[in-house]
């Protein structure tokens, strides 16, 4: 399986690191949620289209963090109300929020569903619970009544259970405004109860798409912390405060938090928001946030791979020096401020606690269930695969890559801007019918490196354009085993194959990596693909192995 932990130290083995690296959850992690239990603290994700969704990590150190599972595992979760099984690219399941409560864990999202040919979507906000984070985890408790996108639930020390959701105001002062609201929670039916209370459209004047709101109380005050600015490089943390759940709402004057939107649109790390706060037991506060890494394009449009990934931040708490704000009761108000020392999401920057070691990521598919590290372009067909062994055996699907379609190919996420993935097939083949492994970024851009018809062809799909072959080679001395590797190193893609093993690779295509910038909501995935490209057939591929690794950069 895929073994060890995603974070890595920052020079040195771990024993002589005192700094890590950011992100702590390489990949397209987007719209961190965090929650501890005891001594693990642990992180759930938004996973839009893909299943299995709603990952989850875990750490004992806030650096390494290993695979738990998925909130939404079974196919019966997500063929419903809840749909994973035609949903379109970058709709699906959307900025959780996971906590920990008397014993069970609770996750609350929504779930963003189009119907084909509409651009009318529909949001389903509901929870899962878990008394166990690896599962299983309950069908979707569907929250009637409950309009808008990205809720929260709170749990109050006086025993009451508030669900916090943002929603278009009813009568807003601008396009695009949007108002938290809050309504407390009956969680035996699943239920409002009481009045709804609307608390806050944002910070910022002129600003738009508040969204992801958190409520945090924190020494007797109740802190309402959201993301504003849109999910590009205006996106920001704004912080609210009141002396009662329910508002009023009184913004900091120094609000944005967080952002980088008054950085160079080239600065390493851009779109920082959507965070998430916490305590250590001792006290000190840190904050988990999404960005994306500027590696590859035009200056001033530089974007990733990896999409939106899981970074770290440390918090500190100040009060006002004097009452010198003009609304809200009196007093020196606590604010938190982001990374004190910079203001900005670092690179890298000093443990926060000891270091775990870290491991590289092999899957010898030996084990009775996939690894969870393993997601699927929607909700996968029965079948598709089996572990009876040895090794993955992937039937070919008649399906290909495309907008709302559910195809033979798995994936897992690409960690880093530089990596080596390979994957060990055999596959005797038949007229037609494709097998190998592919990057995908989006049902319309990804490279696909694949045996057909003894030839090894190498293709690329770029969005609004045809696919086109960048090599075609004829393999006279197939024998039905080959070694696929792909390196990406140098803002450039290398594909070579092996027909001995791994002994020897010979060379057969590059391209840059620039052509699977992520610019959307997920990152690109790495992984065995298997098509019959429209015909119905009971050829199948096997993989023994699949490897990857990557390079801090």
């Amino acid at each position: 399986m895929f073994d060890g932990c995603l974070g890595a130290p920052y020079g040195g083995s771990p024993k002589e690191a005192s700094v890590f690296v950011n992100p702590i959850i390489p990949g397209g992690f987007p719209d961190p949620s965090i929650c501890r239990v005891g001594e693990t603290w642990y992180i759930c994700n938004s996973s839009f289209e893909y299943f299995p969704g709603l990952p989850i990590h875990e750490s004992k150190d806030l650096v390494n963090w290993s695979w738990v599972g998925h909130g939404l595992h079974r196919k019966e979760q997500v063929s419903g109300a809840v749909n994973l099984v035609d949903v379109k690219s970058d709709d699906g399941i959307q900025a959780p929020s996971i906590r920990y409560h008397d014993g069970t864990f609770y996750i609350i999202t929504t779930c963003v569903y189009r119907p084909p040919d509409s651009d009318e979507g529909k949001c389903t906000n509901f929870i899962v619970t878990a008394s166990d984070p690896r599962g299983p985890w309950s069908d979707p408790h569907v929250i009637e009544d409950a309009p808008g996108i990205d809720p929260d639930i709170f749990f109050d020390d006086d025993g009451k259970v508030w669900y916090v959701g943002t929603a278009a105001p009813a009568k807003p002062n601008f396009p695009g405004e949007g108002e938290i609201y809050c309504h407390e929670l009956d969680l035996k039916n699943w239920k409002f109860t009481g009045e709804r209370h609307y608390l806050w459209r944002g910070a910022v004047h002129g600003g738009v798409f508040v969204e992801g709101p958190h409520m945090y109380k924190h020494e007797g005050s109740y802190y309402l912390m959201a993301a504003e600015g849109g999910t590009g490089v205006n996106h920001s943390v704004v912080i609210a405060i009141s002396e009662k759940v329910t508002g009023p709402f009184y913004p900091n004057d120094r609000n944005p938090i967080l952002t980088s939107r008054h950085l160079s649109y080239d600065n390493w790390v851009h779109s920082t928001g959507h965070g998430d706060l916490f305590h250590l037991p001792d006290g000190r506060s840190y904050m988990v946030c999404l960005g994306i890494r500027a590696e590859e394009g035009e200056p001033g449009m530089k974007r990733s791979n990896m999409g939106r990934e899981t970074y770290l931040l440390p918090v500190t708490w100040e009060r006002e020096p004097m009452e010198w704000h003009s609304l809200g009761p009196s007093g020196k108000r606590l604010w938190p401020v982001c990374s004190p020392e910079t203001g900005k999401v670092e690179r890298t920057l000093p443990l926060p606690l000891g270091l775990l070691v870290f491991a590289g990521s092999e899957d010898s598919f030996e084990k009775a269930a996939l690894d969870p590290e393993w997601l699927f372009r929607r909700v996968p067909k029965d079948g598709m695969y089996n572990l009876n062994g040895p090794g993955l055996r992937l039937k070919a699907s008649p399906e290909v890559l495309a907008e709302r379609t559910s195809c033979s190919f798995m994936g897992v996420r690409q960690r880093q801007t530089e990596f080596e993935f390979s994957a060990k097939m055999s596959f005797e083949g038949s007229t037609g019918v494709a097998a190998g492994v592919a990057i995908v970024q989006k049902d319309d851009n990804y490279l696909t490196f694949m045996v057909e018809s003894g030839k090894l062809l190498v293709a690329l799909k770029e969005k609004e354009k045809d696919e086109r072959n960048i090599a075609t080679i004829d393999l006279p001395s197939y024998s039905g085993s080959i070694v696929f590797k792909i390196r990406s190193a140098d803002h450039k893609y290398n594909c070579a194959y092996s027909l001995d093993d791994g002994s020897t690779y010979t060379s057969c295509a590059e391209m840059a990596a620039s052509h699977l910038l992520s610019l959307g909501y997920t990152g690109s995935c790495l992984g065995p693909y298997c098509t019959s490209r429209g015909q119905v057939t009971e050829s199948f591929a096997t993989f023994a192995w699949v490897r990857l690794s990557s390079e801090m950069q």
